[in-house]
């Protein structure tokens, strides 16, 4: 174990506070059924992004506003298929409200729900797809959430899943807990994470099993 001492944190959602992949993926599979486009394709660039910065991408000839909307509405019907990671309950309920924020890739109405229905405390400040111009893996995302915080980015820890996301913090000037098993060499990444359980805070300083 070692002790990391932050004025603040920022976690991404999916992948991080709650386990979505499923249901991200069936969502992502219907709209590629709908328009014939490989759903591997999707999966090799979707994790950790704005879904509207996906589909501009691998279909700019659609009405992306729209797209992004049909989308949105069926990941919302797959949300019994999400669920907390473990301990991300009890280690958010332990943290001062203006200590810690949200900086996901989803949209407020899509991403709020997730938390609620597992029983995750709901953040004071948080950061989603309407609130920036530039998605992950740009910084602007991590950038705003410190600013929020009344922090500079390199006094908060982030934690994240995915390629796109541990990018934004890097690039931000954050240092990076990973949780799962992406790899990422970088001095600010201080360590992988399998879950919360072993995650503790007191007065500003984390217990991490790395």
């Amino acid at each position: 174990m070692n002790t990391v001492a932050a004025k603040g944190l920022i976690f991404d959602l999916d992948g991080t506070l709650v386990d979505s992949h499923r249901a991200v993926e069936l969502a992502w599979a219907r709209w590629c059924d709908r328009h014939g486009i490989p759903l591997s394709d999707v999966l090799a660039i979707c994790h950790g992004v704005r879904s509207e910065e996906t589909i501009r991408r691998l279909a700019p000839q659609l009405d992306v506003a729209a797209e992004s909307a049909w989308l949105e509405a069926v990941e919302k019907s797959l949300n019994d298929r999400v669920t907390a990671i473990p301990g991300a309950r009890e280690l958010l309920c332990s943290l001062p409200d203006d200590y810690w924020a949200i900086c996901t890739s989803g949209s407020l109405p899509l991403s709020m729900p997730k938390l609620d229905r597992n029983e995750l405390p709901l953040p004071r400040i948080r950061v989603t797809a309407e609130q920036v111009s530039r998605g992950k893996p740009d910084p602007e995302p991590y950038l705003l959430a410190a600013r929020l915080l009344g922090l500079a980015a390199p006094d908060c820890l982030v934690f994240e899943d995915a390629p796109a996301g541990i990018a934004s913090a890097l690039a931000a000037g954050c240092r990076v807990v990973i949780v799962g098993d992406c790899r990422h060499e970088h001095e600010r990444v201080l360590g992988n994470i399998p879950d919360y359980r072993q995650v503790g805070y007191h007065n500003g300083r984390l217990s991490l099993p790395i």
